[in-house]
Order: C-alpha cells, then sequence, then structure tokens
C-alpha cells in the first residue's frame, strides 16, 4: 500500500516536504497559494502517528521518517528530487540525505532544527518533554518561538490543531529522538564527498533557531549553505509570511 501523502502541483521539478513536530502535511496555509505548480510537484509527507498516518504505529524517530520517505519517492518513480522541511522536518531532511546522497538534488531548511544533539537546560527540558501531555506547555513553546507576536486566537487554534493531528505517543517519541540524535559527523561525511546546495530560512523572531545558530551548525556541515532572515516571521514562516517564504524557496529550488 502506498504511503499516504499531499500532492500539489505537476511540475518536472520533484519536491518532498517534511513537517515539524507539531503540525502535519495539512498545516501549511496560505503558502501553498503561492507555489508554482507548473513548474514543481511538490509531495507532503505525514510522519507515523501524525495526520493522515495518525494511526500508523511505529519507532517515532528520524531514520524511520529517512525511510519512510525514501519507500514514498521509490513509489512515485523519483530518481531524484529536493528536499524541504520544516523545523524537527530539518533534522529528518539531513537523515534522508544521509541515506541518500546521489539522489538528493537540493535542500531548503525552514528554521530548522541542526545536525546535531539540541542541548535543553532543566527548565526548557520541563516544557519540550512535558509538551506532548500538556496543552499549556505546547502553547508556551509556539508563543516563544514566533516572538511572542502571535495572538491568543491563532496560538489556540495551532495548539488545537496539534492536538488532533497528532498521537501522544508519537509526539514524545520523536522529541526524545530529534533532541538527542547527532547526525553531524554523518553530514561531515556526506558534504566532504558531494557539495549538496543548501538554503536555510531563519525567522527574524524566532529566539531559538536563530540565524547565529544557523551559521555556526548548517554554515559548518554545509559549505557554501546559504542563510536566509524572514524578517516578518518566527519559527513558522508558511504561516507567518507565506509570500516571502514562496518566493525564496522556489527561487532557489528552480536555479
Amino acid at each position: 500500500m502506498a504511503i499516504a501523502h499531499r500532492t500539489l502541483g505537476t511540475g518536472p521539478r520533484h519536491v518532498l516536504v517534511l513537517h515539524d513536530w507539531f503540525l502535519t502535511s495539512a498545516h501549511w496555509g496560505a503558502f501553498l497559494d503561492y507555489l508554482d505548480q507548473d513548474a514543481f510537484t511538490y509531495v507532503f509527507m505525514d510522519y507515523r502517528g501524525y495526520g493522515d498516518r495518525k494511526y500508523v504505529t511505529g519507532r517515532y524517530d528520524l531514520a524511520e521518517i529517512a525511510d519512510d520517505a525514501l519507500t514514498l519517492v521509490d513509489q512515485l518513480g523519483w530518481e531524484r528530487f529536493a528536499l524541504v522541511g520544516h523545523s524537527m522536518g530539518g533534522k529528518a531532511v539531513q537523515q534522508v540525505l544521509i541515506r541518500a546522497p546521489q539522489r538528493v538534488e537540493r535542500m531548503v531548511a525552514l528554521t530548522p532544527l541542526p545536525a546535531g544533539p539540541y542541548p535543553m537546560d532543566e527548565q526548557a527540558r520541563d516544557l519540550f518533554f512535558g509538551s506532548s501531555s500538556d496543552p499549556s506547555k505546547r502553547r508556551a513553546i509556539i508563543d516563544l518561538a514566533t516572538g511572542h507576536r502571535a495572538g491568543g486566537v491563532w496560538l489556540d487554534r495551532v495548539v488545537r490543531r496539534s492536538l488532533d493531528a497528532s498521537r501522544q505517543e508519537a509526539h514524545a517519541g520523536y522529541l526524545a529522538d530529534w533532541q538527542s540524535s547527532d547526525l553531524s559527523d554523518a553530514v561531515a561525511a556526506v558534504t566532504k564527498e558531494r557539495a549538496v546546495p543548501v538554503r536555510v530560512v531563519v525567522g527574524a523572531y524566532d529566539v531559538a533557531l536563530t540565524a547565529e545558530l544557523m551559521r555556526a551548525t548548517w554554515g559548518l556541515w554545509y559549505p557554501g549553505a546559504e542563510i536566509v532572515t524572514l524578517p516578518g516571521s518566527g519559527h513558522y514562516p508558511m504561516l507567518e509570511a507565506p509570500v516571502a517564504l514562496a518566493t525564496t524557496m522556489e527561487q532557489f529550488l528552480g536555479a
């Protein structure tokens, strides 16, 4: 049985899109209205435990996401493709690259996690690891990541979508993996052999995944990586600055 996915466009350039830790393939908002469907074919895949695959069980880790992603592109008949990953998806696309470096043409990482472990002090661990069962902690993370700029209605809506769209054990499992896993040596080995064009998009109001952090991580492991800051966005550029994001993303993917 084919892995459930959403397709947008019929263009000759193939792009696989991996979502973040909170939302799913269905939650990219108005951003989708501004994508060039004649030039690109976009495929959005849900992870096990999320969205259209909410009741598909698994290990809930990045390696499993990568394996499913490669199974899906094989089912689609794609030999080569570009990758787009948001947040946790930004770390997941690096796992795909490690698995199949010769098949990846380009990567766009949206407010992404770096390849290495993500350090957390005791307070951050309580907030993040408590968020799988506590909606108020999910809300606090989203509010922080968007620079305390969003209204309560928007924050509540994102939290509700997150709760409805994922299973608690999947949410917790992916966190345990993305927070601790270290892909940096494997990424460095790949990029030493092959220069993969990469554009990293950062939200100006994202207080955690900053341009400075991207230069110290993505910039180190991906020589020549372009780091672009969107001035009107925090951690969710597809929702906060959809036109600007679609423009900068497709300029790079279409190069």
